[in-house]
């Protein structure tokens, strides 16, 4: 893991796949993209608690994780073979949080604390 991966990365909502008249088997399972969207929003570090979690790997991995699913159930379609830019962005944050639970990165601190 090079020095190419950001802390924390940003990570755009992307818009959701109509599910439109594709069978089942094709889709996400119901319900899955908004469970994967709630543990998403339970393991996000928020402002509030930033200081006091941002050193802890495993949380830090969790959130990066949590992203990832949420990447791919709302933008990707399993059935699909080809990769994806939900996939490659899965892929990235998957890395990112592997780097975390590998101690390969740390967080670099408050951008205004280094003033």
């Amino acid at each position: 893991m090079g020095g190419h991966l950001r802390p924390r990365p940003v990570v755009s909502s992307p818009a959701p796949i109509s599910s439109g008249s594709a069978p089942h088997r094709h889709a996400w399972p119901e319900g899955g993209l908004e469970a994967a969207q709630e543990l998403q929003r339970c393991l996000a570090i928020g402002d509030r608690d930033w200081h006091a979690l941002k050193t802890q790997r495993p949380r830090r991995a969790a959130e990066q994780l949590a992203s990832a699913l949420v990447l791919l159930l709302a933008a990707d379609r399993p059935a699909t073979p080809l990769p994806t830019p939900a996939r490659q962005q899965a892929i990235d944050l998957l890395e990112h949080a592997l780097a975390w639970l590998k101690a390969d990165i740390s967080d670099p601190g408050c951008p205004s604390h280094h003033r």
